[in-house]
């Protein structure tokens, strides 16, 4: 639950400042992603969405889901459930690594200057829970009756 109250913020808050010829500007993973939709890259727009917003937010209303008892929810649909958390969790460092590559494509020696923003730590906080989480749910939980 820790993870998705921050979530907002990672999404939200700026996270990447460029400096550029003495010019700052500062990005969210919101603002990036409709910048890419606005400049008619669709498919890389179509992949940041996918990675940066809906599979972390699958993941982890899918462990809250399972957390609290699988909210009426049947075994099968509860395994299904999980098996979609476990799933998304393969793909939950590929945002990352989209942002490692942004930096070095733009880190071009002194001339473009790349910092972390304030998101920066929100994010990590929320893939760090995300881990945390999905390694302390225990799946025999989804057999049990009565949960």
């Amino acid at each position: 639950m820790a993870a998705l109250i921050l979530y907002p913020f990672a999404v939200g808050l700026p996270m990447v400042s460029i400096t550029k010829f003495g010019h700052e500007h500062e990005s969210s993973i919101l603002a990036g992603i409709g910048t890419l939709f606005g400049r008619g890259h669709i498919f890389i727009g179509l992949i940041v969405l996918v990675c940066a917003l809906v599979i972390p937010v699958l993941k982890l209303s899918g462990l809250l889901v399972l957390c609290v008892g699988g909210l009426g929810l049947g075994r099968r649909h509860r395994a299904m459930t999980y098996r979609l958390v476990e799933w998304t969790g393969r793909w939950g460092m590929l945002d990352v690594l989209l942002v490692a590559i942004l930096v070095a494509v733009l880190k071009l020696g002194d001339l473009v200057e790349v910092s972390a923003g304030p998101a920066a730590m929100a994010f990590g906080l929320c893939v760090l829970l995300s881990l945390l989480a999905a390694a302390s749910f225990d799946p025999h939980r989804i057999w049990e009756t009565g949960v």
